[in-house]
């Protein structure tokens, strides 16, 4: 999947900056010996200090020329492990290109070999060694991983719960029987299929299979020219089809400038994200697929902005310092809860006409509009009681206010 690999040094860049790992002691560490793998894949595990009693757990799976450690400190899956207490299994890949394969006959039908047989091994391991619990077992990927997401809920549809798919294609549109791991066809956007015949071929991955579907959050960009947009609307297609559903969403809106949400009955979810590429993945996005996945219930420690009486935990200060067109903001975060906060990102949208133009103590996503401050390596725990201070310089067009509201970790925060 050359193609795929063109972007990636962007993207890893990209996705370091945003997020980091975790901060708390558990670390990553890689297992050897987890069952049959065919193509040679490696596993590398994360377990928060702290998990659920029975821990759900996560495939996290990469995109070409990456691999599970750089999906491990790209991403913000673990820090959020650390919040709620489940477990992340980060797969990679060892073919030429470090794609997955979600081409081949083997690939594309339930334990017919290849890479998923591989990933479900993982799964299993993890399940066993840990007391998970199987009920709660999920997937997500970016690009060649968001590719490889759709492959295994079709291939594996008793086993994931819900899957996230970050710029993919529909299972089985990258089909080959020449041994190319690469379908340009597809990849351009113009392998189009009814619903029906999109259905049809998840269906066909276990042919026996007659059980409830995992429930389908989909990502993509309008301007993605890796995997092209056409390719979102098939996904959309073959996932409402599975479930039964009509293509016309029961409800749409805008979570954030750019951002529109259709969403089909509660099973499908989708994102369309105008003039984004392929390198779609930002700060929140994670949170988005955890939430969605109803991961965000149940963890092991207090999540942020929520006192235990359904008040806040959190209070920000935001000061402004302003002058002609431009203004300088000093804010200070304080968990007003029991327990540390360890990583977040702190939710809020500028006045219109305000764009920053530098920051300090956090990394600001998008500049303008609905912004996700994310921490930096140095300041991503909160104690119990303790605050952190960042700021942000901006030029404005006449309104230099301050934001209405905020959010931390997506809870609300009192301010002052």
């Amino acid at each position: 999947m050359r193609a795929l690999g063109v972007l990636v040094a962007a993207l890893v860049a990209a996705m370091t900056v945003l997020a980091g790992p975790p901060a708390s002691a558990a670390a990553l560490a890689e297992v050897t010996d987890f069952g049959t793998n065919p193509t040679g894949l490696r596993m590398h595990l994360y377990v928060p200090d702290r998990v659920q009693e029975r821990p759900p757990v996560l495939l996290a799976v990469h995109w070409c020329t990456g691999s599970g450690p750089a999906m491990y400190s790209g991403t913000e899956f673990a820090r959020l492990a650390d919040q709620y207490g489940f477990i992340v299994v980060y797969p990679s890949a060892t073919r030429s290109g470090s794609c997955f394969d979600v081409s081949s006959p083997q690939a594309l039908r339930r334990d017919g070999g290849s890479d998923p047989v591989g990933l479900m091994s993982m799964v299993r391991y993890t399940l066993q060694r840990y007391g998970g619990d199987a009920s709660r077992v999920f997937v997500t990927g970016v690009s060649s991983g968001a590719m490889m997401t759709n492959v295994m809920l079709a291939n594996y549809p008793d086993v994931f719960a819900a899957g996230a798919a970050f710029a993919g294609v529909p299972d089985g549109c990258f089909a080959t029987t020449d041994g190319s791991g690469w379908n340009s066809a597809c990849a351009n956007g113009t392998v189009l299929k009814t619903p029906q015949q999109w259905g049809d071929i998840a269906r066909s991955a276990d042919p026996g299979y007659s059980g409830p579907r995992p429930r389908v959050q989909l990502w993509h960009g309008t301007a993605d020219d890796t995997l092209r947009y056409p390719n979102f609307g098939e996904e959309i297609d073959q996932w409402t089809n599975v479930h039964g559903l009509p293509a016309a969403p029961t409800s749409t809106d805008q979570p954030q400038q750019g951002w529109t949400r259709t969403r089909y009955g509660d099973k499908v979810e989708a994102y369309s994200l105008q003039g984004v590429g392929h390198n779609l993945m930002a700060s929140g996005m994670a949170r988005r697929a955890i939430e969605f996945f109803g991961l965000d219930q149940g963890g092991t420690t207090e999540p942020p902005g929520d006192g235990g009486d359904g008040s806040a935990a959190c209070r920000v200060a935001y000061a402004v310092n302003a002058w002609n067109t431009g203004l300088v903001a000093s804010i200070t975060i304080t968990n007003t809860g029991s327990t540390a906060v360890n990583g977040w990102t702190l939710g809020f949208t500028l006045p219109a006409g305000q764009t920053i133009t530098s920051g300090w103590g956090a990394d600001y996503r998008p500049t303008s509009g609905a912004v996700s401050a994310t921490n930096v390596s140095y300041n991503a725990a909160i104690p119990a009681g303790g605050s952190v201070g960042i700021g942000l310089q901006a030029t404005h067009t006449g309104n230099s206010g301050a934001p209405g509201g905020f959010t931390l970790n997506g809870a609300a925060c009192t301010a002052g």
